[in-house]
């Protein structure tokens, strides 16, 4: 395989992203750039576009952006996330009976798959489906293909979305922006999928997307998804609320970055007043909505039907919240002292950029990893080439010499000007150097050499006449003066 060049977008609440990554022949992703516009609030709202015009905007400067990391190529193809509030997974069972013992093949089971698939759902659209078991003659098996059996189930995790969601992003990348969605793709398996362990998967754990509006939980056991949800609540919540202390909003961001603490006030903190509002307030309403947030997270353990207990492979957080003061601690404790970790792409990942950030960007980086894992095709194009008029030429003459005064593909189309040198026979004759005549240019030139010969001989003739004239005139006057 050759090495290709893909294009990753993610249309996120607060920000669009896109990212830049190169596939080997070895299959090997490699990051070469990770370029971000930040939006305000009513353009993406839960994950769904709302103005499509300001969405255009921003995605059209974060692909100027890394055009220019792609020598002279354009991005005419992306892959990209699907998430939200809207997404959720329905757990739906499909069933075979054959009249003999047969071996189970995969192409039995992926006919079951999209069996699952083809389900419909009122104004939503499938984005994926997973297979969480199989069970043969109503026995588990973990790995069924080739088990002969009678009777199969399979239970499938069936992820839908509003079909709204999808109609936006299509109106946004490939109406307005021209751009062909390559394939999309879940995005908080997609992420879990980059920062989390396969023995992590195998032995139990819960990955979690702190988003800016929503925060996204998938649950993992025996290697399998058996719990998949989105809340409706993020961080963002947590700079509303500091807003209402009479702050403006983007400093309200500024302090919960700087200054906030999911754990809420602590007594040895120090109390320094800021815009007439002290630390210890700012961080009671920190504290609050953190909560909250941490409380809802914990409680998805109980709605996949497992106990804490049962996550030996601990909780792996991500986005822009995760990097809250105090909130891994904070989740650690509620969890009873279950591991909490920040994710961070594996080592299969290459960083080309020094300045990527590898754990903030870990949303858009999951989409380029998911690509590849799944066959990456490539996602540029040249760029087109100035269309060129064809010159009209002068014929193969001694007049071809002449040079146009400018530099340019296109010559210029306009007469010369007079006080440049025509290209006329007289300008050629100048040049020792001028290619031989054609036959009709010495044919015309032997015609003009008659033609004045004949002149020349007139023009003599005539003179001669009157010079015989005027000698007679004057001998006939000297003979009457001699009279």
């Amino acid at each position: 395989m050759d090495e290709k060049t893909i294009v990753a977008l993610e249309i996120g609440s607060s920000k669009i992203k896109g990212a830049i990554g190169i596939v080997d022949a070895n299959n090997t992703l490699s990051v070469k750039a990770v370029e971000e516009e930040k939006i305000t609030d009513n353009i993406v709202r839960y994950g769904c576009v709302i103005n499509v015009v300001e969405t255009v905007k921003a995605v059209r400067s974060v692909l100027d952006r890394l055009e220019q990391r792609t020598n002279h190529r354009k991005v005419k193809k992306v892959y990209i996330n699907i998430g939200g509030r809207s997404l959720k997974s329905d757990c739906i069972d499909i069933e075979r009976h054959f009249p003999m013992e047969t071996e189970i093949t995969r192409g039995i089971l992926d006919e079951m798959k999209d069996e699952a698939l083809s389900r419909p759902f009122a104004d939503r659209d499938v984005v994926g489906a997973l297979t969480r078991e199989v069970r043969i003659d109503n026995t588990l098996n973990p790995r069924p293909v080739g088990v002969m059996g009678r009777h199969i189930i399979t239970r499938n995790d069936v992820l839908s979305c509003r079909s709204q969601l999808l109609k936006n992003i299509v109106q946004v990348l490939e109406l307005r922006l021209n751009l062909k969605i390559k394939n999309m793709f879940v995005r908080p398996l997609a992420e879990a999928d980059l920062v989390t362990t396969t023995d992590e998967k195998r032995l139990g754990c819960m990955f979690v997307d702190f988003g800016a509006e929503t925060t996204s939980v998938a649950i993992y056991k025996q290697g399998v998804l058996v719990h998949l949800a989105v809340l409706p609540m993020g961080s963002h919540n947590i700079t509303l609320d500091i807003a209402t202390l009479n702050i403006l909003e983007e400093r309200a961001e500024e302090y919960k970055i700087q200054y906030g603490n999911a754990s809420g006030p602590e007594t040895h903190q120090v109390v320094r007043p800021i815009e007439n509002v002290d630390l210890e307030t700012i961080n009671l309403y920190v504290g609050a909505r953190a909560g909250e947030i941490l409380l809802n997270v914990v409680e998805q353990i109980k709605y996949a039907g497992l106990e804490t207990s049962q996550l030996a492979g601990g909780v792996v957080v991500t986005g822009g919240g995760s990097r809250l003061g105090g909130l891994t601690k904070r989740l650690e404790e509620m969890l009873g002292g279950v591991k909490v970790r920040i994710g961070t792409p594996d080592n299969r990942v290459h960083i080309l950029d020094g300045r990527i950030q590898s754990a903030e960007a870990v949303d858009v980086i999951a989409i380029l990893a998911a690509a590849t894992r799944k066959g990456a095709e490539e996602c540029l194009e040249p760029l087109p080439q100035p269309a060129s008029h064809p010159t009209e030429q002068p014929a193969a003459t001694a007049t071809t010499q002449y040079q146009y005064p400018h530099r340019g593909n296109t010559p210029r189309v306009t007469p010369t000007p007079q006080t440049e040198p025509a290209p006329k026979k007289e300008v050629a004759a100048s040049h020792p150097t001028q290619p031989e005549k054609t036959a009709s240019t010495d044919k015309s030139a032997r015609r003009k050499s008659l033609f004045g010969d004949l002149r020349d001989t007139i023009r003599n003739r005539v003179a001669s006449i009157l010079t015989d004239n005027l000698y007679e005139e004057s001998d006939d006057n000297d003979d009457e003066d001699e009279n």
